[in-house]
């Protein structure tokens, strides 16, 4: 699911702005995971900013490591994939176990 919104995000960084809007709207709504939605948002800030910002934001959304993993825990992309992407992945998914 990452690797589709990393590629969307590639393809348009507009979607960027979602994902900074989720982070106001959740942090506004008293998130507990206010530190990690900030270390999002300054990535996306980051990404906004600078072709090497966007690598590695690209990166976080595409790695296989366990800290990537667990940082995309609190990706905060929702709304970026349609419902028809989602529906890709969950075919996706639902080969692959």
């Amino acid at each position: 699911m990452f690797h589709l919104i990393a590629d969307k995000i590639e393809r348009d960084p507009a979607w960027l702005q979602t994902g900074l809007d989720n982070i106001a709207r959740w942090i506004a709504n008293g998130s507990t995971q206010q530190d990690k939605l900030r270390e999002w948002e300054r990535m996306i800030l980051a990404a906004r900013e600078s072709g090497e910002g966007m690598e590695a934001l690209l990166k976080a959304l595409r790695e296989d490591t366990e800290r990537a993993e667990f940082f995309r825990n609190f990706a905060p992309f929702a709304g970026v994939l349609d419902r028809r992407e989602h529906e890709i992945v969950d075919e996706i998914c639902a080969f692959a176990h």
